[in-house]
């Protein structure tokens, strides 16, 4: 199964059929937006909106984690993840697509983790997943590839297919928000190697990988940076920028799905392996 996961500007697949619409309240909350299931290509989707619908969660208080686990208890094994960013890398224009590989975590006070040793949520289930919360076991999971080689990859060949202007790597710098970074902040992202600036990518990646679970991050850049634009930025030019690629990000879905095979073949449900101590 395959969930998508919609940022700013993106609360629902335009398009794209709704067949059904499913509300779940998991052990860490209910999800920021109804789950909406839909159909391309004969392959069943799940989507949700980061935000909710109106944007009503600022970055800081997005559910994050009960937004994942709403796509475990749907048996979600793969997450695309669409995210509007700012451009520090002076290579990347408004419009372009990036294809995410690698993070960096300016955050403060997220929850951004489920395996909280003794004190963990109670969650029902007899998976691996299940069992290390239920045992209180302290994990750690491994970094050094966040983001699905598989998905990443089958992504890189749909862009490249659809001639859409897009860069096959990127690292995204996560800040907490809801303002906007200073040009200050925005110098040092780019000395420590950001390539975008964004706001929702942390902890939701980290979550997904803990949930043994597939996930990609493409971003549309929305605007330069603070600093390098040159001018006031506002959240109304990233709506815009993102309503003028909702055609195109369909296509993107459509296609990238169609490419995934049924097998997972990235390794990734075994990042659980040696992860507890």
């Amino acid at each position: 199964m395959i969930g998508i996961i919609g940022g700013s500007g993106l609360y629902r697949l335009e398009g794209f059929e709704v067949v059904e619409r499913l509300r779940v309240r998991t052990p860490f909350g209910e999800p920021s937006s109804e789950i909406l299931v839909v159909h391309t290509e004969g392959i069943k989707l799940f989507f949700l909106s980061r935000h909710g619908e109106g944007h009503i969660y600022p970055p800081h208080l997005v559910p994050y984690r009960a937004n994942l686990w709403a796509f475990r208890e749907f048996g979600v094994k793969r997450v695309i993840a669409l995210s509007a960013v700012g451009a520090v890398n002076k290579r990347f224009k408004p419009g372009d697509f990036v294809v995410i590989d690698d993070l960096l975590d300016l955050t403060k006070r997220r929850k951004d983790t489920y395996y909280e040793g003794k004190f963990s949520s109670p969650v029902s289930g007899e998976d691996k997943v299940a069992r290390l919360l239920k045992e209180g076991k302290v994990v750690h999971i491994d970094a050094s590839q966040l983001y699905c080689p598989q998905m990443r990859s089958h992504l890189i060949e749909t862009l490249e297919e659809l001639k859409l202007s897009y860069h096959p790597s990127g690292t995204y710098a996560c800040t907490e928000g809801p303002r906007f970074e200073t040009p200050a902040e925005i110098r040092f992202i780019e000395r420590v190697g950001g390539d975008v600036v964004g706001m929702t990518g942390y902890p939701e990646v980290v979550l997904a990988r803990e949930l043994a679970m597939c996930y990609c991050g493409l971003c549309i850049v929305a605007n330069p940076a603070a600093g390098i634009a040159g001018y006031r930025l506002t959240s109304e030019e990233v709506i815009n920028l993102m309503k003028q690629r909702e055609q195109d990000i369909g296509r993107v879905i459509r296609l990238l799905v169609k490419r995934l095979s049924h097998m997972r073949s990235c390794g990734c449900e075994k990042i659980l392996e040696g992860a507890e101590v």
